[in-house]
């Protein structure tokens, strides 16, 4: 066995140990809430831990595109299907090792986050994981059937965790989000079997399907006529507008966790299918239709962040300045330009190590104030200081602070974005300075003045909140000052793309 096969081990082992964790719950009494506990920090820990390795030994010098590959066939020599019609094919590149990192950061914090939950904790954590697996085995599938079969283990757990442990219309939120979701995954189903028809390969190996992009397999007019599929299908999931009107309802319902696996990964799978999918099977489509995005996720980015300014709930506020935040990832997608397609990665890493960190200082004041209503609020520095200083270094994230992770993945989107649609780059600058708007009105309302006496006996973060917490801001930091950790392993697999110029 070879370092490279052992390596891809160690990737199959994301997806795997969330689900040895799914069947060992299953046998462990409900009324073991302590047990339970346990059995899914080990598990957030071990995928952590491997996430880590995976995008530390990723090698930015290596002669084949995809590292640490992994292929089991499956189902060969039925119908259209020749030798190598559906593996179990699992390899990565800089850009899935960067979305492995950020599963593992946020997959680990969350089950933190869910460290207090009481109500029927073993059947939350048997869906947390099975989610999880989905999302791994998204990122590092080299397989379109399997690609697709993962990211909707990873969609169809959120209907059931936000319908039960949700709050504030959860019934009606785990609904919308369900029938939006389900919307898009038939499109994105009619597009795979088109493409995998159309190819005539016998195989759904995506390689194979990204090879037959770029020899002219598939005409102009069919790259045209499928990349909207796949477009709208992955974007609903990022929150593409006008699909996006379920998200912020979807995170204002979702408990503490789910929200941060919700808004910091589940998001990240939709613009990682518009990449996989779309730009790398359909290049000629995407070449077609990226002046297009750049509409929709400039409107997005805008409208995400006025909508950001007029709320009162701290959930929805935070929901609405995620639609502005994946409407930059769909600003840098659609320069199609080297420095703009990486900023928009590096987005989907920032946005969602930020988020997380946003949502579980919600969740954790939440918790005792049992009001999200900004109003609500004042001068709670006072009592919490340490909840306050994690939120402000998130809010100065979220605004693109140097230093911070939002301005190393904004500076590369908005000079992308500058070098081919300029109007574009002006809306994107307004975008931000209404992220400032928002986050200055939160710091002004809920942390500063006199203490309303209603919150005198509030309690600062607790210990697993602090390691979760500081395990999200060091990650913010880290990319802030060591841009170069994260583009060199970014960089072979941008410009491997096609269609993607300097």
């Amino acid at each position: 066995m070879t370092f490279d096969e052992i390596q891809g081990y160690a990737v199959l082992s994301t997806v795997v140990v969330p689900l040895i964790a799914v069947v060992t719950l299953l046998f462990v009494p409900g009324q073991y809430k302590q047990a339970v506990r346990w059995i899914s920090a080990i598990t957030g820990a071990v995928v952590f831990g491997v996430s880590v390795y995976l995008f530390v030994a990723f090698q930015t010098e290596y002669s084949e595109p995809y590292q640490m590959v992994l292929r089991w066939p499956w189902i060969e020599n039925v119908s259209f299907l020749g030798e190598n019609g559906v593996s179990l094919y699992l390899g990565v590149d800089g850009i899935s090792a960067l979305m492995g990192l950020l599963t593992g950061i946020v997959a680990f914090a969350g089950t933190l986050a869910a460290w207090k939950l009481e109500y029927r904790n073993k059947d939350f954590f048997i869906l947390y994981w099975l989610l999880l697996s989905g999302v791994y085995g998204t990122f590092f599938s080299l397989d379109l059937f399997f690609f697709f079969f993962f990211y909707e283990l990873a969609v169809v757990p959120l209907y059931i965790l936000i319908g039960v442990w949700g709050s504030t219309r959860k019934e009606y939120g785990a609904m919308k989000l369900t029938m939006m979701l389900v919307g898009g995954s038939v499109l994105m189903w009619i597009g795979i079997f088109a493409v995998v028809q159309e190819a005539n390969l016998g195989t759904f190996s995506l390689p194979a399907l990204w090879e037959a992009g770029q020899d002219g397999t598939f005409s102009p007019g069919f790259q045209k006529t499928f990349f909207p599929f796949f477009a709208i299908g992955c974007g609903v999931l990022a929150a593409l507008w006008p699909f996006h009107t379920w998200s912020p309802d979807g995170h204002m319902s979702a408990p503490t966790s789910v929200s941060m696996v919700h808004a910091g990964v589940l998001m990240k799978l939709g613009a990682f299918g518009i990449i996989r999918l779309g730009i790398q099977i359909l290049p000629e489509g995407a070449e077609f239709w990226m002046p297009t995005m750049m509409v929709l996720g400039t409107i997005g980015a805008v409208y995400g962040a006025t909508a950001a300014l007029t709320q009162r709930d701290l959930k929805l506020i935070s929901g609405y300045s995620s639609v502005s935040h994946m409407g930059y990832v769909l600003m840098g997608l659609a320069t199609l330009s080297t420095i703009g397609v990486t900023g928009a990665v590096l987005q989907m890493f920032s946005h969602g190590v930020m988020t997380a960190l946003v949502f579980l200082l919600i969740g954790a004041l939440y918790d005792q104030a049992h009001t999200r209503d900004i109003r609500d609020f004042g001068g709670i520095a006072r009592v919490m200081p340490l909840w306050v200083i994690a939120y402000v270094i998130a809010g100065f994230a979220n605004v693109g602070l140097p230093g911070l992770s939002g301005f190393t993945a904004e500076f590369h989107i908005f000079v992308g974005t500058f070098q081919t649609y300029p109007i574009f780059g002006g809306f994107a600058i307004f975008a931000a300075a209404l992220a400032a708007a928002y986050m200055i009105r939160i710091f002004a309302i809920v942390y500063w003045g006199p203490l309303n006496p209603r919150w005198k006996d509030l309690k600062d973060v607790t210990p697993l909140e602090i390691i979760a917490g500081s395990l999200l801001l060091g990650s913010i930091v880290l990319m802030g000052i060591w841009w170069s950790l994260f583009t060199d392993r970014l960089e072979p697999a941008v410009l491997s793309l096609p269609g993607v110029t300097g």
